[in-house]
């Protein structure tokens, strides 16, 4: 009969917990480590489209880029995903809503009017935008068109005041500005953004999808970009950091890449 302190069967001497308390741990670590898990399938083609956008509210006309800030922080209030970019006579101006008919849309600004929110509107049509169906713009131009209006916002700071950056909310909010401006009517968070696209590999991503990473180890989805092609692209790194380009295959960002998602 073998005794208790004199080994387990087979005569292998038996691991102090310790030992097994350890390897579990660094497989803990390896798990919750920046890389994510990727997404090695794609998903449907005919999935994955986004909804045009309805009518929208524009308002302000600045010279600097906090005062459109501001404008934003205070329409956010009311939940309204409001955002502000550069226009073609190089002011920035605020988009915000996404509302059925114009009617709703003017009964919206013309209440925010009334609280002193904003001064003037204009409501944008659904037919002005890219994207609209009646346009029938190609998909390689609205591609095209995507990665253009992102250009825009290059060396430009992005930030959304009153959330929490571990949303990824100042570089989603950043890639819902640039989707919707082109008349798609992307979700605003970095999570939302990922579970509603289609999954494309990264051999076949193509110009104005998303890449998505893990920056942060409380979720699986926490940094957006658009990518721009030839292993770039371009986001908002960091609160009231300027939007810049980026590369996949730089080691940071190649190491917490998660995936890509198409939305046309």
């Amino acid at each position: 009969m073998s005794s208790r302190s004199g080994g387990n069967k087979g005569g292998q001497q038996r691991r102090p917990p310790w030992v097994h308390a350890l390897a579990c741990l660094s497989v803990l670590l390896i798990i919750t480590a920046c890389a994510g898990t990727r997404l090695p399938e794609e998903g449907p083609a005919d999935t994955g489209r986004l909804a045009p956008l309805g009518y929208t509210i524009q308002a302000g006309a600045f010279t600097v880029v906090e005062n459109a800030a501001r404008l934003t922080d205070s329409i956010n209030r009311y939940d309204l995903e409001a955002y502000y970019f550069v226009s073609s006579d190089g002011l920035y101006r605020v988009r915000f809503g996404n509302f059925t008919s114009r009617e709703q849309a003017e009964e919206k600004a013309r209440d925010l009017v009334e609280k002193g929110i904003i001064e003037e509107f204009y409501i944008v049509s659904p037919e002005e935008y890219p994207a609209a169906p009646q346009r029938k713009t190609g998909e390689g131009r609205l591609r095209e068109g995507i990665i253009e209006t992102a250009r825009g916002y290059l060396g430009v700071p992005y930030r959304w005041g009153g959330t929490d950056v571990d949303e990824g909310f100042d570089c989603s909010g950043l890639v819902m500005a640039v989707y919707r401006l082109n008349g798609l009517n992307l979700p605003r968070t970095s999570r939302e953004q990922f579970n509603a696209g289609r999954l494309v590999k990264l051999r076949r991503v193509r110009e104005g999808d998303l890449v998505f990473f893990r920056t942060s180890r409380g979720a699986r989805v926490s940094h957006v970009g658009i990518y721009m092609g030839e292993g770039r692209f371009i986001h908002a790194p960091g609160r009231g950091g300027a939007v810049r380009i980026d590369s996949l295959r730089e080691g940071y960002y190649e190491e917490c890449y998660v995936g890509a998602r198409s939305y046309l």
